[in-house]
């Protein structure tokens, strides 16, 4: 799985709260919560972000409320690949489950800034950072996290018998 795209970065603790605010809960409509992400911690998030952006985040991504919206909302905005120092653990396996790729490189989160371009190789387990010529390790996604991702999540995968 490879994923190439323009960093968006936040600090530490940015909460589901405000990845997309309980005012939206009450919609399951993908793009309606993709025009609401970030909306609480960054009001030109929406403007800016293009398909296949790379989100990266110090630690604590994804605390507070475990619900689903908050990974929905970031995949449909149309970023690619989340990368932190680490994850709220409910946060992390809510991601997997609806197939938007998360992995945790404290070093490359050092490393990375504001709208840096990264390529990521997450068979090899490599980022790249493009504007700098940096290149960091982190763990290859496992094959069943890889079937997960690429059959758009767990429910999908299922359906089409990649899981059982």
């Amino acid at each position: 799985m490879k994923f190439e795209g323009k960093v968006i970065k936040y600090g530490n603790n940015v909460d589901t709260d405000v990845i997309i605010p309980a005012r939206y809960l009450n919609t399951i409509d993908h793009k309606e919560l993709a025009s609401h992400c970030m909306e609480d911690l960054d009001t030109t998030f929406v403007q800016r972000v293009q398909p296949g952006d790379i989100m990266v985040a110090e630690y604590n991504f994804g605390c507070g409320s475990s619900r689903e919206h908050a990974p929905i909302a970031i995949k449909a905005s149309g970023i690619s690949l989340v990368i932190a120092k680490s994850f709220a653990r409910i946060f992390y396996r809510n991601s997997i489950n609806i197939g938007l790729p998360i992995v945790e490189c404290p070093e490359a989160v050092d490393a990375i800034q504001e709208g840096h371009q990264l390529s990521c190789d997450m068979d090899k387990g490599e980022i790249t950072n493009l504007t700098t010529g940096e290149t960091f390790k982190t763990q290859p996604f496992p094959s069943f996290i890889q079937t997960i991702i690429e059959n758009g999540g767990l429910i999908e995968s299922i359906k089409k018998g990649a899981i059982k």
